[in-house]
């Protein structure tokens, strides 16, 4: 790897071509020809030993480096900005980041109530928040590219990553529906929800495994009608009369609220848990506090 050949018109060329998808676009958003696009971009793959583009179809995808790369080189471009702009002000003082990892099996609203006690950073501070997979947000916590992962379960024994899981605490979990399916199943609850029909995550998600046992634990057994990956839309789903859906009563007023659905039924003893997931022993930034606290 020889980063003595890096340079920022290398990772510029590279951003154009991310975003865009094609070095045809790349070439004619930054005003250059295709071969200069081409030339720099090989360049640095080159100096980094790392393919970052693959083709798909007609145009270019980013490989799993390339993504890296790519959030890398945002962070630099904001960098430069900054830089700019503290010259033009006369103020040098370098904004800290602190970047949180949300697991995408968390709802979104779910994932707000966690971190809105640490939205008034201090002075100084800027809250950077992703939103990925648990495996990649948990390696990333290992080589200090997230400082914090928020996550509806620890690390698993098994895991390589050396890291500590404080508890942030538990909600009951609801099952919600449009008003006329939850007036229906509210009337004989929990019987009514066999053969009702109902929104779940994917398979692999705790929300998921911990609804399947309680409906075998109660005997029920709704009509399941899709299994969505990406919580807001099933919401969406469940807001157009598709079927119940299970979130955290932490959320509720939340949900009711956007979403114009009322409470179908309280499974008694189903619960889900949020953790928050960091490298070191003890908190201490005072974000990590706050979000700790926030559901005490």
């Amino acid at each position: 790897m020889d980063l003595t050949a890096l340079n920022f018109r290398h990772l510029r060329v590279f951003a154009a071509v991310a975003t865009t998808g094609s070095v045809v676009r790349a070439a004619r958003a930054l005003q250059v020809s295709q071969p200069t696009v081409s030339a720099q971009l090989h360049a640095l793959e080159a100096a980094l030993g790392q393919q970052l583009v693959e083709r798909a179809g007609r145009g270019l995808v980013l490989t799993e480096v390339g993504r890296a790369v790519a959030r890398y080189a945002d962070e630099i471009f904001a960098l430069g900005r900054a830089l700019e702009g503290s010259l033009t002000t006369g103020v040098l003082e370098r904004p800290t980041r602190f970047t949180v990892g949300v697991v995408d099996s968390l709802p979104k609203l779910t994932a707000y109530r966690l971190l809105a006690p640490a939205l008034p950073l201090p002075t100084g501070t800027r809250l950077v928040v992703r939103v990925d997979k648990a495996e990649r947000l948990f390696g990333e916590l290992a080589s200090h590219e997230v400082d914090l992962v928020l996550s509806d379960h620890p690390l698993p024994p098994s895991s390589p990553v050396r890291a500590t899981a404080h508890p942030l605490g538990e909600s009951p979990v609801v099952f919600f529906g449009t008003p006329t399916l939850a007036r229906r199943v509210r009337r004989r609850f929990p019987d009514a929800l066999t053969d009702t029909p109902f929104l779940l995550p994917v398979e692999g998600s705790v929300l998921r495994r911990s609804v399947e046992a309680w409906f075998r634990t109660h005997t029920v057994r709704p009509r399941l009608i899709a299994e969505v990956e990406d919580l807001g839309l099933l919401q969406t789903m469940a807001q157009h009369g598709h079927g119940c859906f299970a979130a955290p009563a932490v959320v509720e007023r939340s949900i009711r609220r956007q979403y114009g659905v009322e409470i179908a039924g309280r499974p008694r003893g189903l619960v889900e848990r949020f953790w928050a997931v960091t490298a070191e022993r003890r908190l201490r930034h005072p974000a990590a506090i706050a979000i700790a606290r926030g559901l005490g």
